[in-house]
């Protein structure tokens, strides 16, 4: 039914509202599940980690910001190849949306080659580095080691999953993060308590699920996908205005994750000094709120795809309306998500953690952050519709204001009066102001005028 509406799209048929409607929730529930597989995966990291002790799931905390940096750059290298493909199949050049994709595997994948040998290189000196305490620090060191050897294998679940994203295909993408969540189970369960690896073994677990599902969704790809399959008879040719176009979207987004990654980081040394109940409480909180804020990144997954091949296809008619649409779509979903945050805190707190003061001041600072649920949903729909249609340097500069210019200043001098609900009073408060931000760019629609241009 999605290939349908996506078909009507590109060909330049009418399309109204309440096939706008359906299309944007045919495209954005497999992707609103796929992001919830991958959360839960977390849970299930989280929940068996905290079963070792606070010092176990602080060791994770403590270069959780610095793995969410390594993976957001992977992220951001796949962005400005996975736009054009979007843009490529709405114009109905088929052939011109493979070439770009098989540039986009070479161009990534020794990319993140790359980023691998940096984070084992530097993995023994970051947690001391990030201020960790003493009975942390080796923990910590072994779990991102294993996370830098599996980055490649990570990039290719990106690349792929964003490739066929693009094409309009969010339900392989999802049924297989599914099972990534299913063999996580298993793979702790053999490497944390059989083999007895402890943190150590919650990253091997993560990184073999990633390795085995990033194979299935290249295989699938490469071999089953309707339009992005490979054909024998299309060699790789190397085009230069595809790079340039390529780096042109990527940069501005590896600086938007490098700037929201580092202010993570920045974060993170400034809980730090507060003990490791604050680490292992703010690791157990993020963790927690990401459930809530999935059901946003799925769909902006279905906002980047619908923009992208609207664009493609010169249907400017849809494009402002779907951008709309679709933002409605995640505000209201996180405004559900932050009810369920605020009173089921204690619930999500529990699966987590069996430590009682852990778990107090996690859901302290969950019905915080519960209040800047529905701006976040729109600064996160709103960063997927400028992605589609290419705009990624206007995202960046208002991720970079409102995290440096609100949310760090502010956590640093809240943090030595208030503790971690300060810190996470200053989060909640950046959230909206980003919001803000965002709404107000897209209801200029300036980033529609660059495209016409």
């Amino acid at each position: 039914m999605q290939n349908q509406y996506l078909s009507k799209l590109r060909n330049g048929e009418t399309l109204h509202t309440s096939d706008q409607i359906k299309m944007i929730f045919l495209l954005a529930l497999p992707a609103i599940l796929s992001q919830i597989s991958s959360t839960v995966m977390q849970y299930i990291d989280a929940g068996m980690v905290g079963s070792l002790g606070a010092n176990a799931s602080a060791s994770i905390g403590l270069v959780s910001s610095t793995t969410w940096m390594f993976g957001g750059i992977c992220f951001a290298g796949i962005t400005g190849f996975s736009v054009q493909v979007a843009h490529a199949i709405g114009a109905k050049q088929f052939s011109k949306a493979r070439n770009i994709m098989k540039q986009g595997f070479v161009i990534c994948l020794a990319f993140a080659l790359v980023l691998s040998l940096i984070g084992c290189l530097i993995s023994s000196s970051l947690p001391i580095w990030l201020k960790g305490t003493p009975e942390i620090v080796q923990n910590a060191y072994y779990y991102f080691l294993v996370f830098a050897l599996f980055l490649p294998f990570q990039q290719l679940n990106y690349i792929a999953t964003g490739m066929l994203q693009a094409s309009g295909n969010m339900k392989v993408p999802s049924l297989l993060n599914i099972l990534m969540c299913i063999l996580d189970v298993f793979f702790n369960l053999f490497f944390i308590f059989y083999l007895n690896l402890g943190v150590m073994g919650a990253s091997i677990g993560t990184g073999c699920s990633q390795l085995v599902v990033s194979l299935l969704l290249c295989g699938f790809l490469f071999y089953k996908s309707d339009i992005l399959k490979l054909h024998k008879d299309e060699k790789l040719c190397f085009d230069r205005h595809t790079i340039q176009r390529a780096m042109q979207i990527g940069l501005p987004v590896g600086l938007d994750r490098f700037v929201t990654s580092s202010a993570y980081v920045a974060f993170t040394r400034i809980v730090s000094p507060l003990g490791t109940i604050a680490i292992a409480a703010n690791s157990f909180g993020i963790t927690a709120e990401s459930l809530c804020y999935m059901p946003g990144y799925g769909v902006q997954s279905a906002a980047i795809t619908l923009i992208g091949q609207s664009i493609g296809a010169k249907r400017q008619d849809l494009t402002f309306r779907l951008g709309t649409l679709t933002t409605a779509l995640g505000v209201g979903l996180m405004t559900c998500s932050g009810l369920f945050m605020y009173f089921g805190s204690p619930v999500m707190m529990h699966l987590l953690t069996p430590d009682a003061q852990i778990i107090a001041l996690g859901v302290q600072i969950l019905r915080i952050e519960a209040f800047a649920e529905p701006m976040y949903g729109a600064s996160i729909v709103v960063a997927g519709v400028l992605q589609g249609a290419g705009d990624t340097l206007s995202s960046s500069l208002m991720n970079l204001i409102s995290m440096w210019l609100v949310r760090i200043p502010l956590a640093a001098g809240l943090a030595g009066h208030y503790g971690l609900p300060g810190v996470w009073f200053a989060m909640a408060l950046e959230l909206n102001v980003r919001g803000v931000l965002f709404l107000f760019r897209l209801f200029r629609k300036k980033w529609m005028h660059r495209l016409k241009g």
